[in-house]
């Protein structure tokens, strides 16, 4: 694992690795005068930015039969106070026994104590402790906790996926095989948030525990240089990587203003785009932009994923790039069928990436309303069923069982299957009936983000029931916020509203109650940066 950069890169072994995590086990079981030693099934919470820390901390708190939280971390701009009222919700919600903390966030050591949280100083652990420090003598059932994973939005409503090492490792290994992973040939290149799923298991416990090279950085250090992303990949021959699509986009740009010949991206073989709705041209301009480095269009896997499966669901064919199924808009939105459209009519079309089959030990159907199972082409809520499906979750009130007698999860997605491939239209409360269609706002989203004005991946369509006063109906509608920095130009404003209700309509023929113009950083977003639709919809209330 190397970290460090691109200031010092320190390069250890992964079994480098794991004798720290020893000394930080035998360190925690043994505990102090103040603090008594860690129990088997203890809930850890860690807050920490970075991955030479989380990596031996995360394992420690495993070989002492823990389960491991990763609190979503403050930001700049946030509100401290606010935070700290959440993460406490949070870690009474999880039961949580002790916060690892970690840089740079141990000045909030303070702000966590006042309110009654145990903390201990990960860089502490186990400093005083020889290299052949015992082992604690604990064994962890298959079905004991490894991660509680907290949902997307979780700060506003507390939620945490119960994984278990069951679960994990069946993700974990169907995932290494999906994605033809080779410890002799391949590198692994991440900046993902490890407070998210994608990082944390995707690039983290994978690597880790299949012994593969990573070079990791923190989220931090890509928003501030997306290029060194790239930079990363060519160094260090990278060959897998993964992000959302909105971080594509970004990284699409930056190479298309990049210096020849600056980049060698050709080693690159697996690049994950998923945990986000995939927009297909953001992904062309990427690859377009990445080909004069030598970056293979094929590279780019579309992939399907929840924390309700410790991470991922389905992956698409590898080396056969992004595929697009191309469907009749009409067909879907009335009738719930996907039916491939005719070349050459003008009828309008809809685009819904390829998500390829289910992973080894997962199964997936479509099912109406009335729960009958679905054939092929038919639109429903996306169900699975396998081993890494978690148990439940833990809310605020209590715990909550994910799976039916049969041990389906509704996935809360709607979608179809072309044979056995994954296609997914989008969730099922985000769905705007109008006219007796169903349309799915990231069409509507993807049509406003082209106006001019518009900050790319900052548009969000709420659906307005009828007589909300948000939009002022008599039947159900949707509104249209964006963010633009010429928001508070009245004159600019007008014109982007003018601009954005054109590119809605001409996209999916109807046009918004409203477009909200509003200034960068208004829309809310989850930690993980994914726009939140309900809350946006509260915040254009208020």
């Amino acid at each position: 694992m190397t970290t460090g950069e691109p200031h010092e890169p320190v390069r250890r072994t992964w079994s480098e690795v794991h004798a720290v995590a020893r000394r930080m086990a035998a360190d925690l079981v043994a505990g102090s005068d103040e603090l008594p030693g860690l129990q088997p099934g203890t809930s850890v919470a860690v807050l920490a930015g970075e991955p030479a820390l989380i990596a031996p901390a995360a394992q420690a708190v495993w070989l002492c039969g823990g389960s491991v939280t990763m609190l979503h971390q403050p930001t700049l701009r946030t509100d401290l106070a606010e935070w700290a009222e959440d993460t406490v919700r949070v870690l009474k919600m999880i039961g949580a026994g002790l916060v690892l903390l970690g840089p740079p966030f141990d000045p909030l050591a303070d702000v966590l104590t006042q309110r009654g949280i145990t903390v201990r100083p990960i860089a502490g652990l186990g400093a005083s402790l020889g290299e052949d420090e015992p082992l604690p003598d604990v064994v962890n059932d298959e079905d004991d906790t490894a991660l509680l994973q907290l949902t997307s939005g979780s700060t506003a409503d507390p939620k945490a996926v119960r994984i278990t090492h069951r679960n994990l490792y069946a993700n974990l290994t169907a995932m290494v095989e999906a994605s033809q992973l080779r410890v002799e040939r391949d590198v692994m290149v991440s900046w993902l948030p490890l407070f998210h799923d994608m990082g944390m298991v995707g690039f983290l416990t994978v690597p880790m525990t299949v012994g593969l090279e990573l070079v990791t950085v923190t989220p931090s250090d890509f928003i501030s240089r997306p290029l060194l992303w790239a930079d990363l990949i060519s160094r260090y021959g990278g060959t897998v990587t993964a992000a959302p699509n909105f971080a594509y986009s970004v990284l699409g740009r930056q190479l298309a203003r990049a210096e020849e010949g600056s980049l060698d991206l050709s080693s690159m073989r697996f690049a994950l785009n998923g945990a986000e709705p995939i927009d297909p041209d953001a992904v062309e301009s990427f690859t377009s932009a990445g080909a004069r480095f030598g970056l293979r269009k094929e590279c780019v896997v579309a992939a399907y994923g929840m924390a309700e499966t410790a991470l991922g669901v389905s992956f698409a064919p590898i080396e056969t790039g992004l595929q697009v199924d191309v469907i009749d808009a009409d067909e879907l939105e009335a009738n719930r069928r996907a039916v491939p459209a005719t070349p050459g009519s003008d009828r309008q079309v809809r685009r819904f990436p390829l998500l390829g089959p289910p992973l080894p030990g997962l199964t997936a159907r479509v099912v109406d309303t009335e729960g009958r199972v679905l054939g092929d082409r038919e639109v429903g809520a996306i169900q699975l069923h396998g081993e890494s499906v978690t148990p439940g979750y833990l809310t605020v009130d209590g715990p909550l069982a994910t799976q039916d007698d049969e041990g389906w999860l509704d996935t809360g997605d709607q979608g179809y299957l072309v044979g056995d491939t994954v296609v997914v239209c989008g969730r099922l409360k985000d769905v705007i009936i109008m006219g007796g269609r169903n349309i799915f706002p990231t069409d509507i989203e993807r049509a406003a983000g082209e106006a001019d004005g518009v900050r790319a991946g900052n548009a969000v369509a709420v659906r307005l029931e009828a007589g909300s006063g948000v939009g002022l109906t008599k039947r159900e509608s949707f509104v249209v916020a964006v963010e633009s920095r010429k928001a508070g130009d009245t004159e600019a404003e007008e014109l982007i509203r003018k601009d954005v209700t054109s590119r809605v309509f001409s996209s999916v023929g109807v046009r918004p109650a409203r477009v909200a113009v509003l200034a960068p950083g208004s829309l809310p977003k989850t930690p993980s940066g994914k726009l939140r639709r309900a809350a946006t919809r509260t915040l254009l209330e208020d």
